[in-house]
């Protein structure tokens, strides 16, 4: 028997394991998912909805828990309360939208016919979750795939590998049966071998492209319906008339927040020339204000990065960059609790471009690079020159202006003044190697759930 390990970036130790279900004990329990779905979505809409909320609660009940759990297992200082806020706003949101997500469309209703579309649930769904956010993550799925009649199967990372037993054990204690909502602790070889027999009708994904990759090489010939939000590179771009220290501050907590591990997280800057020099002194004050240290303690505002592999990769990109020709400007004496592991202190690099990893790659960590740009089209040519696009954030007073170059730019969410936020009334969505699909909003719901049209006629002659 295989164990599934979460190494704390904390201290290095195995801060907990679960062994990895065999294949036969997986199979049985998807099985089981699925004789529970149709009488589960045979329950009115509103008490499924309502079941949820009660998960939802209960879990916020367990916050003495939950919160040093994830500053142990990821790095989170406690400081920031872990991931509530975000999880119960979308919750609460898609619970708020959930009956006219879902209503019938009805196209006719005469004497003669009565013609409609409904959206019926695609059964059994899959939630593959990462650790970067692994509450606020797996809800975007979990909540309204319930919602809509789907029973769920959570699969989470080895990282954050108490995090699906928990939100299983919320709900089912809130009164969600638990055939319905399942925590499943699997190894790639089983996920990839019940994905390939087409076990699962639907399959949400977040995590890395080689990730998405294998999902997808898994489901080839199933025809089963895949979400995927893979890597990242968001850009942000600060125009002339921006108000320039509300772009330092949000732009740089977006780069550095979560020790930089947020799916939206701001990777690459292009600052007009006007505001170039005032906007790099003014980010490295920023930035040199963090308190590396043990997430535990409350006086610590930049924990860890989850492993020291991810951490690795982000010195690799920052020593690439200055090799050639880049300049690191953060003094790393300001952060003695950087010990060439888990533990890593924040960066801003300047003299860079796209030649560079650091510019290219996903970072996915507490490093950023500026460049200085002369114009709108020089800036729309540089976040375009990436593989990735999930977000962009644009720094003007105007916002036609902005939205003129939204239309410009390929990703996902165009932001105006502000970055690093998922709105749930709006798709969360990606291009290129981010991915496909997309979650939240009335069309996430649509996702999660198939077209069903009924063409009634009431006459026969």
């Amino acid at each position: 028997m295989s164990m599934i390990q979460c190494i704390s970036p904390v201290d290095g130790s195995v801060y907990a394991e679960r062994p990895a279900m065999s294949e036969q004990a997986a199979r049985e329990a998807v099985s089981r998912a699925r004789q529970a779905q149709k009488s589960w979505a045979r329950r009115p809409l509103e008490d499924r909805v309502q079941l949820v909320l009660k998960g939802v609660t209960r879990l916020n009940e367990m916050t003495d828990e939950v919160v040093p759990e994830l500053a142990w297992m990821m790095g989170r200082p406690v400081r920031y309360g872990g991931e509530f806020r975000g999880f119960n706003e979308r919750s609460n949101y898609v619970a708020s939208i959930a009956a006219d997500a879902l209503a019938p469309l009805l196209v006719e209703d005469s004497a003669s016919f009565e013609r409609r579309i409904e959206r019926e649930p695609h059964g059994v769904v899959l939630v593959i979750a990462p650790w970067n956010y692994p509450y606020m993550t797996a809800i975007n799925t979990v909540a309204p795939a319930l919602m809509a009649g789907n029973t769920v199967v959570i699969k989470h990372a080895a990282q954050t590998l108490l995090v699906g037993e928990r939100m299983v054990r919320a709900f089912v204690e809130a009164g969600v049966p638990e055939d319905v909502f399942q925590n499943l602790f699997l190894d790639h070889e089983t996920t990839g071998a019940l994905i390939a027999d087409g076990l699962f009708n639907f399959i949400n994904f977040t995590g890395s492209v080689e990730g998405g990759r294998a999902i997808e090489r898994a489901a080839a010939g199933t025809f089963t319906g895949i979400g995927l939000e893979l890597g990242g590179k968001d850009p942000g771009y600060v125009m002339e008339d921006a108000d320039l220290n509300a772009a330092v501050d949000t732009l740089m907590d977006g780069a550095t927040f979560n020790s930089g591990q947020c799916c939206c997280g701001i990777e690459r800057i292009y600052v007009h020339e006007s505001l170039y020099d005032s906007f790099v002194e003014k980010s490295v004050a920023w930035v040199s204000n963090y308190k590396l240290g043990n997430p535990l303690e409350p006086d610590t505002t930049l924990g860890p990065m989850a492993h020291k592999r991810f951490a690795k990769t982000v010195r690799e990109q920052i020593a690439g960059a200055v090799a050639q020709g880049a300049k690191a400007l953060v003094d790393p004496k300001l952060f003695p609790a950087d010990d060439g592991g888990a533990y890593l202190a924040p960066q801003v690099l300047v003299d860079v471009d796209h030649s560079m990893e650091i510019m290219r790659e996903e970072t996915f960590g507490p490093a950023v690079g500026i460049m200085k740009v002369k114009s709108d089209d020089e800036a729309i040519a540089l976040m375009n020159d990436s593989k990735y696009g999930l977000t962009a954030s644009l720094w003007t007073q105007d916002p036609e202006r902005a939205g003129r170059i939204g239309r410009e730019i390929e990703t996902g969410t165009v932001f105006m003044n502000r970055a690093d936020y998922l709105d749930p009334a709006l798709v969360w969505t990606g291009v290129k190697q981010t991915g496909r699909g997309g979650s939240l909003s009335v069309l996430g719901f649509h996702n999660l759930t198939r077209p069903k049209s009924y063409h009634l006629k009431k006459v026969t002659q």
